[in-house]
């Protein structure tokens, strides 16, 4: 998670290249965005290169509410032995842990997504190396076909070399900004608060509903984070659920 990069990519609401396949799936370039919108399912997805703060507070709440979610984490992160504990546990409660590169690429260009900044052959090792990391945590390619690009940001090529290589590239459905809460204050940045995000995702379900959404937030928070989303995902998971939702991992609804 390198703040400087991700800035462009909160703000997007991807549109262009959708389309709705016979499994009900939606697609936006070439990546599931978002599952079956007639059922009332959510899928958390959660991201981590650098930092994992929130790692057993998610494990601690996840743990209380029966819910199951899944972890797309960089080669970075598997190979930070700080990490190892919270990584065993996780796959231990029986969660999700995927691929996030191996050492978080930015793909293709801000400014032209169709504009690629790697080739195929440092794309795929790149890919590669992050399941041998993912290896010897007992995460074999074949437990963990979903994969989210680093950044969340790609293009069609991307998805189709991803394809190609056995794996079905997923990412973020659009609209709450939940994927914001990477934000911290710092002059002539974006800052969300936490509490706007919570607000957000509320008010969009209120308007619009949350089915079928790829809800992704993030493990941990840079340090000059006040106040990190972890910290608000009992609450709303509690909300949810009350409001009919349930929380499955994404094996359920994307086949592969």
């Amino acid at each position: 998670m390198r703040v400087r990069l991700l800035l462009p990519v909160f703000f997007l609401i991807i549109a262009c290249g959708d389309k709705v396949s016979n499994t009900h799936l939606i697609y936006s370039h070439g990546a599931v965005m978002r599952t079956d919108t007639t059922e009332k399912r959510i899928h958390l997805v959660f991201t981590g290169d650098e930092f994992a703060d929130g790692g057993e507070i998610l494990r601690e709440t996840l743990g209380k509410h029966d819910v199951k979610g899944s972890f797309f984490l960089t080669g970075n992160f598997y190979r930070n032995p700080d990490f190892g504990p919270i990584i065993r546990g996780l796959h231990e409660d029986g969660h999700y842990l995927g691929a996030h590169s191996d050492r978080h690429l930015l793909y293709a260009t801000w400014e032209d997504r169709d504009s690629l900044l790697v080739t195929r052959d440092e794309f795929l090792k790149d890919l590669l190396d992050n399941y041998k990391e993912m290896e010897r945590f007992g995460v074999r390619k074949g437990d963990a076909p979903y994969y989210i690009p680093p950044y969340e940001w790609y293009n069609e090529e991307i998805a189709r070399w991803t394809q190609e290589t056995g794996f079905i590239l997923v990412n973020f459905t659009p609209g709450t900004y939940s994927n914001a809460d990477w934000t911290i204050p710092e002059p002539g940045r974006q800052y969300v608060s936490s509490d706007s995000i919570y607000a957000r995702i509320l008010r969009y379900e209120e308007k619009n509903g949350l089915n079928g959404f790829i809800l992704l937030t993030h493990i941990g928070a840079h340090p000059d984070r006040p106040d990190p989303f972890y910290d608000y995902m009992d609450d709303l998971i509690t909300v949810l659920k009350e409001r009919g939702y349930r929380f499955t991992l994404l094996d359920e609804a994307i086949p592969h």
